[in-house]
């Protein structure tokens, strides 16, 4: 669709300038010729099917009682010749992916986006709502130090739109995708923080965790957690250590992420909750070691056998992934990729199939 072909939607919002396309959607620049303003206007592939079309306006309405400072806010939506679109509140500003591409923030400016963005994920996810494709393009950087994030429930309108209806649809970025939905498998809450965790440390590193190809990427998180230089201040690396857990169980919530990092945009240490141990929260020491607070005693009394259960727990999970790392080592006879658009054979049977359809769905990079 192009601003020649259609120029107003349903007798109101008239388009203007393409502002941005990918793989599932075009974005305009639009005149809301009712109100008289301008708004942005998100046109998404065809949807032919009625059941589609009827599950599109019932996730559409859900999104639209989203009301928060820190995000796009959806204001309408509607279906014309097949075609499904999304009419968002205009931000201008550039994106936290141009941004990056001169290179890696001041940690104080990345502290004060996580907290923006963490609290717009904790607001949603209250509603019961989950991004699932958190992403540096998908943050705006306004001019008043503001930090919005768009797109909020679109990869799952579209993952709906193009029927892939596996458990936890696979829609989403390849570089910023929680291990589980590179895995096809159910996606919670904890999936956006993931998401956040790789975005916050590109921001401070200037680098990808997993760069490469989608397959390669999604292989890549199966089996490894993101790199974690030691260059980065101790309570970075601990905050993003956590919310990059491949278990999404042990990962604190966009809540609490938003604590810790306004704690590191504030000079104070922060102190995340332990998953396994929610009644003794953690406090931070002053060197950034994590110690369980006690009451006579009782919670120190406790710690030795979770200590020894988490070491068993640690060395079973380090073992699994060197078993995956062998099993995923080029052997001496080269596995068939046809230029890297199939999963080697060699990968465990049972990402086959969710990295093959996690390849074919996605298109875009970021």
């Amino acid at each position: 669709m192009s601003s020649d072909s259609v120029i107003v939607l349903d007798d109101r919002y008239r388009l203007l300038d393409e502002l941005g396309h990918g793989g599932m959607s075009d974005v305009f620049r639009a005149t809301d010729e009712l109100l008289q303003r301008e708004v942005a206007v998100k046109v998404l592939r065809e949807v032919e099917d009625p059941v589609l079309r009827a599950r599109f306006i019932a996730e559409a309405q859900l999104l639209a009682r989203l009301n928060h400072p820190g995000l796009v806010t959806l204001l309408d939506a509607g279906i014309r010749a097949d075609r499904p679109y999304l009419v968002m509140t205009l931000a201008e500003g550039p994106t936290l992916a141009a941004q990056l591409a001169a290179g890696a923030l001041p940690p104080q400016t990345v502290a004060e986006i996580g907290t923006q963005v963490a609290a717009a994920l904790a607001y949603a996810h209250a509603q019961g709502v989950t991004h699932r494709d958190v992403k540096p393009s998908n943050v705006l950087l306004c001019g008043d130090s503001r930090a919005l994030l768009a797109d909020f429930g679109i990869a799952r309108l579209a993952g709906d739109l193009e029927q892939h209806t596996r458990t936890g649809e696979t829609i989403g970025s390849p570089a910023y995708l929680a291990p589980e939905q590179a895995a096809g498998e159910a996606v919670t809450s904890a999936a956006d923080v993931y998401s956040l965790g790789l975005v916050l440390l590109e921001a401070l590193t200037g680098e990808r965790a997993f760069p490469g190809a989608p397959l390669e990427t999604a292989v890549q998180r199966l089996v490894a957690s993101p790199p974690m230089p030691v260059s980065l201040p101790r309570p970075w690396r601990d905050l993003l250590t956590a919310m990059t857990a491949r278990d999404p169980a042990a990962r604190p919530t966009a809540e609490d992420v938003a604590a810790a990092t306004a704690a590191i945009a504030t000079g104070t240490v922060p102190a995340l909750p332990d998953p396994g141990e929610s009644t003794q929260p953690l406090a931070v020491t002053t060197d950034g070691s994590a110690a369980a607070s006690t009451k006579g005693g009782r919670a120190s009394a406790r710690r030795g056998p979770r200590r020894r259960w988490l070491l068993v727990a640690a060395l079973v999970v380090v073992a699994v992934a060197v078993a995956l790392v062998l099993l995923l080592r080029p052997s001496g006879d080269p596995q068939p990729t046809r230029g890297g658009t199939e999963v080697p054979a060699n990968v465990p049977e049972r990402y086959q199939q969710p990295l093959q359809e996690l390849h074919d769905a996605i298109e875009e990079p970021r």
